[in-house]
């Protein structure tokens, strides 16, 4: 009898233990490793089926036995034991490509730098209320090996980020969806540009004529790749400048989408999702969706009716006609530009946190234009204040989200948006972004 083939899983987190409950239903033995503490509910989990686990160590021996190691898209390939494991000549996978040997569900997959939750969310809306056996996972939502292993999706929508498709092979999606690509987590890449652009454009690998890849036209980065090289799926792009035969672009404040001699069209002031990178969402989403098959009459309804993820550009309340936006998500220098972008107001700005090598050059215009006043929330604010005193009048210091929120509220006048959209990660005074979005909400809510 053939020896037990041996999977050894780092990191114990949802991507983790999903991968471990699937190798333990498909037949492997199972040693599941993590650096740091394990949550007690991913210890329970281990425990309950059985599976060996390790904390706060990596056991060499045991790791180094492995036949394939699937790892945690957060350990970097510089981690000691990754290149233990690279030296051995064991196959380091990621959990996708693990999962994606065990389903012949259909897979619609999303990337890029911004908005990918966003639009994930949103397909995933579209789907479930057209009445599709549908699943979510990938960044969101409960592992994709878990659903594999639990569910019997026939269509599974998945966010991919760029550590989760540098660890894919034979991987394969379907449709297939780059939204943009800017500079982000480049101290994984080298700091080099272009190896960032290469893992994005990942999810193309394996496409065949019978797949899709939706990409955005106006997307320098994405274009310099397009006009390289060549692409084995049907290409359907989309742009809000420029007219496009099959895909979809915006005109006349109207999105229309065309495939396959299917047509939609829709009012840009019906859409749920406003500003200009929320179009290029909406525009994509529908593609996939049209390529799909959905009826127009409920793609209409779902673009109409969604609503935004947690901490992007949510709305929080309205006091005294000032409007409090929480887009705590937005960690990055892009993603503030996308919020200002999309405001129609005077804007005090709550900015700040833990700085990831941030250039603020390109907000410079937009903050000229709609920020009255920034309040920064973070330990050391000196490269906002060097970066904005010549552009704005007012810039205010505080410690927490409570004074935060309140000095806001005070700059602020009615017809007025207060916008939490720091640009920086939140580990300084905050347990996580969510955390930082919570507390600004409560904040509100108490005044």
């Amino acid at each position: 009898m053939a020896q037990q083939k041996k999977i050894v899983i780092l990191g114990a987190g949802e991507s983790g233990v999903g991968s471990a409950v699937l190798a333990l239903k498909q037949g492997f033995e199972v040693f599941v490793s993590d650096f740091g503490a394990i949550a007690d509910k991913y210890k329970n989990q281990l425990t309950a089926r059985g599976i060996r686990f390790e904390e706060l160590q990596h056991t060499e021996e045991e790791i180094l036995s492995a036949d394939e190691v699937i790892k945690s898209p957060g350990i970097p390939d510089k981690a000691p034991i990754i290149k233990r494991i690279i030296e051995k000549g064991i196959r380091i996978i990621s959990e996708i490509e693990f999962a994606g040997r065990y389903t012949n569900a259909k897979t619609i997959c999303i990337t890029g730098s911004n908005g990918k939750t966003t639009t994930t969310m949103l397909i995933y809306h579209i789907l479930k209320k057209a009445g599709f056996n549908v699943g979510l996972a990938g960044n969101v939502g409960q592992s994709f090996a878990r659903q594999v292993a639990e569910e019997n999706f026939d269509h599974i929508v998945l966010e991919l980020s760029s550590f989760q498709l540098d660890n894919m092979y034979e991987f394969k999606a379907d449709i297939a969806l780059l939204l943009n690509i800017t500079p982000d987590h480049l101290d994984r890449y080298d700091y080099k540009m272009q190896n960032y652009v290469d893992s994005k454009f990942r999810i193309t690998q394996n496409q065949t004529s019978a797949d899709a890849l939706i990409y955005c036209l106006d997307d320098e980065e994405i274009m310099k790749v397009m006009a390289d090289r060549t692409f084995s799926a049907r290409l359907f792009p989309f742009s809000l400048d420029q007219k496009v035969e099959e895909g979809a672009y915006a005109s006349n404040d109207t999105i229309n989408i065309q495939t396959d001699k299917k047509q939609f069209s829709m009012n840009i002031s019906e859409l749920a999702l406003q500003g200009r990178h929320n179009v290029n969402n909406s525009m994509a989403a529908g593609i996939a969706a049209k390529l799909l098959e959905i009826r127009s009459d409920s793609l209409r309804e779902s673009l109409g009716d969604f609503q935004n993820v947690p901490h992007r550009l949510e709305h929080v309340a309205k006091i005294q006609g000032i409007e409090f936006i929480n887009d705590s998500k937005a960690t990055n220098v892009n993603s503030v530009w996308f919020a200002l972008e999309s405001m129609n107001t005077k804007v005090v700005w709550i900015a700040g946190g833990v700085d990831k090598g941030n250039d603020y050059s390109m907000l410079f215009d937009l903050v000229k234009d709609k920020v009255k006043a920034i309040v920064c929330l973070g330990k050391d604010n000196k490269k906002i204040h060097d970066a904005f005193e010549d552009k704005v009048e007012i810039i205010v210091n505080t410690a927490s989200a409570k004074e935060a929120v309140n000095v806001a509220y005070h700059l602020a006048a009615k017809g007025e948006t207060v916008l939490l959209s720091p640009a920086c990660a939140s580990f300084d005074l905050f347990k996580s972004y969510e955390d930082r979005g919570d507390q600004f909400k409560a904040t509100v809510k108490e005044l």
